[in-house]
């Protein structure tokens, strides 16, 4: 009883860290411009009018998150003029992408869908692509900041500010927008002006952080060394290329093909099994997240009942699952709970069919929300540390993006057809077929931890 104490107390020691504990600041950063791409923007849109059809495909701006493994290796490698000499490789692309994510807010918040329509999807994607870099070097820095023991803890401080700061993106922004409408039965453009400006304002707590922290000591130094060595491998075979052409090619290869080559290097044909486990894991409220604000939306509930209940329920049980989730990785390994996990966002989809069957009910709304942030929660802090553990630190910026871009890319992409499908089928049914959808899910967990458990960095020279 004393040493299961005792396990417990050393788990919870994990989040005394100074590097945990600034997680949870780059994690509301992180989160906070995804909803207001997503499922805010969604409902903005349909207040305003806008069609469901176009709204779904509308939602396809944030396949840029999808898509951040294009541009990760420029992140990783190339430093940006001055800021990288003052601020360090890592903080810099922080400092520049929270700057362009604020920007793009405050251009968001001065457009209207009635008026251009096409200038504020514009904005929207500017933003979209300016997070999704953000991201890319927050979760270098989370990987390279502390050892693999640390990551389930700094995975699930790093979601809690990012789930806090998606409820503030979404139920906080619904709020500020209620507040300042008039009336809830005409569109009015000046309450999402209030809301995304704020929203922009919002973004300092991510620039005052980066400005605050120190950049991330060198580790993996054997990962590294064994990065080099196969880069200058390939040098000394094109020896006989012209100077620059060598040049290019060795940053090529450093920053691109050796992240993905060094993947399969590892796990061989199992790198499938993984990739496919990867790109399915989150389907299942990803495809729903694209339509669940139009549907509150078509329920009849109000900005103002949406906003309280996700204020108040949705916060508790974001940082319960969050919280509980770390603790429980820590606790009992990531592929038990990221089974939990997958199966629990996959079965709160369904009481998401049950409401829509109902219709227009309040304390089924709660419970619907609750138990979306709570599996929600427990499924992503298991998820980030399963794809931290996946990382080589040689290539964390790109081994990362690449992970998480395949994460979104299907999610998003089938998301994009969520209106139509809704047309097609309805509510109570659509989200059946999103349940559905996380069953071969958990055959592919099985078969991972069966088959193709996490590698060590390989330090082998080429």
């Amino acid at each position: 009883m004393i040493s299961r104490l005792n396990e417990w107390r050393q788990a919870l020691g994990a989040y005394a860290h100074p590097r945990v504990r600034g997680m949870l600041f780059l994690g509301f950063s992180s989160g906070l411009p995804l909803m207001l791409v997503f499922s805010t923007f969604s409902f903005w849109l349909r207040e305003a009018g806008v069609e469901r059809s176009l709204i779904g495909f509308i939602s396809w701006v944030a396949l840029a998150y999808a898509f951040k493994w294009v541009w990760s290796p420029l992140v990783d490698r190339m430093p940006l003029p001055v800021l990288t000499r003052l601020m360090g490789r890592r903080r810099a692309w922080m400092f520049f992408s929270q700057i362009a994510v604020m920007a793009g807010l405050a251009g968001m918040a001065l457009s209207d869908p009635q008026q251009d329509l096409m200038r504020l999807v514009g904005f929207a994607v500017w933003v979209a692509f300016a997070s999704a870099t953000q991201d890319i070097v927050i979760d270098a820095y989370r990987i390279e900041s502390v050892d693999l023991d640390l990551q389930g803890a700094m995975a699930s401080t790093y979601m809690v500010g990012y789930r806090l700061a998606m409820i503030l993106g979404s139920a906080g922004a619904l709020g500020i927008a209620a507040v300042f409408d008039p009336t809830e039965t005409a569109y009015e453009q000046a309450p999402w002006m209030a809301a995304y400006g704020i929203m922009a304002a919002l973004m300092g707590v991510g620039v005052m952080t980066t400005l605050a922290i120190r950049e991330p000591e060198v580790v993996g130094a054997a990962a590294s060394e064994a990065r080099e060595a196969r880069v200058e491998a390939v040098l000394a075979r094109v020896a006989h290329w012209p100077p620059a052409l060598r040049q290019a090619v060795g940053w090529l290869y450093g920053a691109v093909i050796g992240p993905f080559a060094d993947f399969i290097r590892r796990y061989r044909w199992r790198a499938v099994l993984l990739l496919a486990l990867i790109a399915t894991y989150r389907i299942s409220d990803i495809v729903l997240g694209v339509i669940s604000n139009v549907f509150y939306v078509d329920m009849g509930f109000t900005k103002a009942q949406v906003a309280a209940i996700t204020k108040v329920f949705g916060v508790i049980m974001t940082l319960l699952g969050t919280g509980l989730g770390g603790l429980l990785v820590v606790r009992f390994g990531v592929l038990r709970i990221l089974f939990l996990g997958a199966a629990l966002a996959a079965g709160t989809n369904l009481l998401f069919s049950l409401l829509a069957q109902v219709g227009n009910n309040v304390p089924l709304l709660t419970l619907v929300i609750s138990a979306d942030n709570l599996s929600a929660g427990i499924a992503t802090a298991a998820f980030v540390a399963y794809l931290s553990g996946l990382t080589n630190v040689a290539y964390s910026a790109t081994q990362y993006a690449l992970f998480s871009s395949i994460m979104l890319l299907l999610p998003k992409f089938l998301g994009g057809f969520s209106g139509v499908m809704v047309d097609r089928l309805d509510y109570p049914l659509f989200f059946v077929v999103t349940a559905l959808m996380g069953v071969p899910v958990l055959v592919l967990i099985w078969l991972a931890a069966r088959y193709a458990p996490v590698q060590k960095e390989d330090t082998t020279d080429a």
